[in-house]
């Protein structure tokens, strides 16, 4: 299995690939609809932004701001690597103000499920993530 860093480009083209082979994500694509930026800062590869799109039956991930975007997510490599390897819940760094949310709350927890399936997706690409 080879290793990838994470949010490296190779990283983001692992996510793609797996968002678009979801079918979970693309029914619910089907009665959800959300765009979703993220923006990591301070990274080793500076500021990454990619982007959840989900809505019309399709679900997608890649590179780059949503649009159109209903939600943005601003946050530090360090914090961003806490969440994603668990040593920090996502919840903890909302609500300490580690995590900017800007955008539309209600979206956000209206598409709950679709962010349940997004965390299976992400499962499969973490076993084989570096997060140096």
């Amino acid at each position: 299995m080879r290793v990838i860093r994470y949010l490296s480009l190779e990283w983001l083209d692992a996510l793609t690939a797996e968002v678009a082979g979801s079918t979970e994500l693309q029914e619910l694509a089907q009665h959800h609809t959300i765009g979703v930026t993220q923006v990591v800062a301070d990274g080793p590869e500076g500021t990454v932004i990619y982007h959840l799109q989900v809505g019309n039956g399709t679900a997608s991930f890649g590179a780059g701001q949503a649009f159109p975007e209903d939600v943005r997510m601003e946050q530090t490599w360090e914090t961003a690597t806490a969440v994603a390897t668990g040593t920090l819940n996502a919840q903890e760094a909302f609500i300490k103000g580690r995590i900017l949310l800007t955008g539309s709350q209600q979206k956000l927890v209206d598409s709950q499920p679709v962010f349940a399936a997004l965390d299976t997706v992400f499962r499969t690409v973490r076993d084989r993530t570096e997060y140096l």
